[in-house]
């Protein structure tokens, strides 16, 4: 059963807190009648109207900075795409038909993203609410236990502290950003992988976590080995931010090294689980490797405790490389042999690794998520490895991230000596 279609204008129109409708350009789109009314003009003054022409600051006020504070708000939204709280402020308007005379003005306000398909800002709703009245009663409020005279200068302190909270709110964001720059910078030197430059049939995909520093603990690495044969991996360090992100580099690295110096992807984990018992933070990291030899067609593999592989096939099937799966990194306190696979491949077939942010979804079993996996793969084939990455993740609606962190390779074998 259907419920009735939502008239969303209406429900705009009946709004009884105060609502303007912005452009991505801080052109007002629409305004409710309760944004009319609390500002003595009507719709048609508004719509099509840059915001500050309509409502520049107080010229009366030299420190009026109502434009400046609402302005910087109204970029965050469109930089982050996040919403924006803003502390009581005074911005005084112009009397409706006499723009030189101004009113005083108290408000608390709100501005909200309007994200289209792609997830990108197209909108904003500034929903703001008139504290005049507030203010001036307590301003006029009879307080016995403050001094005739105190109410102006309690008035004056509110305000101030007000401002110094949004100055300190300010400061946070910047103090943000310079995190964030300097986490993307950390995370980009970490995953950066030469080898990959030499094989433009594989593609990457990393995606941090929704709303974290755009840093985490997933992984991937390529690895070119003599006999024309490379290993491509995987891994997934759980937590976020820049503790996740460093273990990952450790044991990215230590992968990266002992593939290069024994034989085979189960020894190399072997050495990295070893490995991961002496890291702080490291102890149920996964990890899978597979290697491939070109000359005889093979894959070669083993996981811990990582979900599986996928190998698409051109005619729509799957196969799951999940014949050697093991505990995570470091869960074993002895050490014990990792298990290896082995598979063929063809011609036109693609190999895909990722971590478990592709597949898992709250309140599911992994084998949903494979099946969900292995579906949405039967419509990518014939594309090449940088479609294909780019296609599964539209398919699967993770364009734009998702809770948790994502970290994908795809090999396409057509063109594999």
């Amino acid at each position: 059963m259907t419920g009735p279609e939502i008239d969303y204008t209406a429900v705009f129109a009946a709004l009884p807190s105060p609502c303007l409708v912005l452009g991505t350009d801080l052109v007002i789109i629409d305004a409710n009648p309760a944004f009319c009314e609390v500002t003595g003009r009507i719709r048609a003054e508004l719509v099509g109207q840059y915001l500050f022409d309509v409502f520049p600051d107080n010229p009366a006020e030299p420190e009026a900075d109502g434009v400046a504070t609402l302005k910087a708000s109204l970029h965050r939204v469109l930089s982050s795409g996040q919403t924006d709280h803003m502390a009581l402020q005074k911005y005084d308007i112009p009397v409706a038909g006499n723009p030189v005379v101004f009113k005083e003005r108290w408000w608390t306000a709100i501005n909200v993203p309007v994200l289209g398909p792609d997830g990108k800002v197209v909108g904003i709703i500034h929903r703001s609410e008139d504290m005049t009245e507030v203010v001036r009663a307590r301003r006029t409020a009879h307080l016995p236990s403050v001094r005739p005279g105190r109410e102006a200068a309690m008035e004056a302190e509110l305000y101030a502290r007000a401002r110094q909270l949004q100055r300190l709110n300010e400061e946070l964001r910047q103090a943000h950003a310079r995190e964030r720059r300097i986490a993307v910078a950390l995370q980009e030197t970490m995953l950066h992988t030469p080898d990959l430059a030499r094989h433009p049939d594989i593609a990457v995909r990393y995606l941090p976590a929704t709303g974290s520093l755009n840093v985490c603990g997933d992984w991937y690495d390529a690895v070119d080995l003599p006999a024309g044969r490379f290993t491509v991996a995987v891994g997934d360090v759980v937590g976020h931010g820049l503790v996740a992100a460093t273990v990952m580099g450790r044991l990215r690295s230590a992968l990266s090294a002992a593939t290069r110096t024994v034989h085979g992807p189960a020894q190399a984990l072997e050495v990295l689980g070893v490995y991961a018992r002496s890291v702080e933070g490291a102890l149920a990291a996964t990890a899978v490797q597979v290697l491939v030899d070109c000359h005889s067609h093979l894959l070669i593999y083993s996981s811990a405790g990582h979900p599986p592989p996928v190998l698409l096939h051109p005619d729509g099937t799957c196969d799951l490389l999940d014949q050697a799966t093991d505990p995570p990194l470091g869960a074993r306190p002895e050490h014990v042999p990792r298990p290896q696979a082995t598979t063929t491949y063809a011609h036109g077939d693609t190999l895909i690794l990722y971590t478990d942010g592709l597949i898992e979804r709250r309140g599911e079993d992994i084998d949903t998520g494979l099946t969900r996996l292995t579906t949405t793969l039967a419509t990518c084939t014939g594309c090449g490895a940088e479609h294909l990455a780019d296609a599964l993740l539209a398919r699967l609606d993770l364009a734009s991230g998702a809770n948790d962190d994502i970290a994908m390779v795809v090999v396409r074998l057509d063109h594999m000596p």
